[in-house]
């Protein structure tokens, strides 16, 4: 426990030391936020557009790291729910369906239920929890940033 507290703590005081604009912090730090959501979209995706986009690096990264490592199991369960909910569609119908599909043998029926029913509803409820959570890090960012500087 004393680790995981050090971790939060080093990385907290890092972001206070970074020497940027208070903006391109916090606009670094949200991009972090969002794209660490994302499973597989990793600390370099976060640092590549933060360079494109020309915010913080260092704190995309620290954001990105964040919620990579601690929040990733979580935030599955919430996409599903989420993008299902965004879609109207109920699970335990798709999950039938896609059994179905399976004992049929129609790979293509399959391919598209699955696509379709299952990856972009769980995409966009991705999108949804990184979007809500990158703009409320950047929120929390820059009232800090500007409070405690």
């Amino acid at each position: 426990m004393q680790r995981i507290k050090r971790f939060f703590n080093t990385l907290f005081t890092g972001l206070f030391r970074i020497d940027d604009t208070p903006q391109k912090i916090s606009l670094g730090f949200g991009l972090g936020v969002f794209l660490g959501i994302f499973p597989g979209s990793g600390p370099v995706a976060s640092v590549f557009l933060a360079m494109l986009l020309r915010v913080n690096r260092a704190s995309a990264l620290i954001g990105c790291l964040l919620t990579n490592t601690w929040i990733s199991v979580v935030t599955l369960f919430l996409a599903i729910k989420i993008g299902f909910a965004i879609f109207g569609f109920d699970w335990n119908n798709i999950v039938q369906q896609i059994g179905v599909d399976i004992v049929k043998l129609r790979w293509l029926d399959l391919f598209r239920a699955s696509s379709f029913k299952v990856f972009l509803p769980v995409f966009i409820g991705y999108i949804t929890i990184g979007l809500i959570l990158g703009i409320f890090a950047y929120l929390i960012a820059l009232f800090a940033l500007k409070k405690l500087r």
